[in-house]
């Protein structure tokens, strides 16, 4: 796999976290297997949702999943766009204790041999 395919989708990543959670990513790591990447993300909450958390925990899970809806159409619409792939499904899972996220994201294409 190409590094400046990982550089290129790391730094999308973030920008799509920052413009959905207005909040960067402080580590990740990238993995691509056939038609598989995998991004382990470690980030701080939006203290929007934090501060929602305290009093309405309810409303709490009702934002999340909507946000991470959003968050989910607008990486596949920017993968899409900016490498030309097509995006067949994308899972995205948050733990807020540990801060730790996790996306899977699938593709029709190879990324073995499509992006060397």
């Amino acid at each position: 796999m190409n590094a400046s395919f990982k550089k290129q989708l790391s730094q999308l990543y973030n920008e799509v976290n920052q413009e959905i959670y207005s909040t960067g990513v402080s580590k990740q790591k990238i993995d691509v297997v056939e038609n598989r990447i995998v991004i382990f993300a470690q980030t701080k909450r939006s203290p929007l949702i934090s501060a929602l958390g305290r009093r309405y925990p309810e409303l709490t899970l009702s934002v999340d999943g909507a946000l991470a809806t959003e968050y989910k159409h607008s990486l596949k619409e920017r993968i899409e766009e900016q490498f030309g792939l097509t995006v067949t499904a994308i899972f995205k899972d948050y733990d807020a204790v540990s801060q730790h996220a996790c996306t899977v994201i699938y593709v029709k294409e190879s990324l073995d041999t499509s992006h060397k």
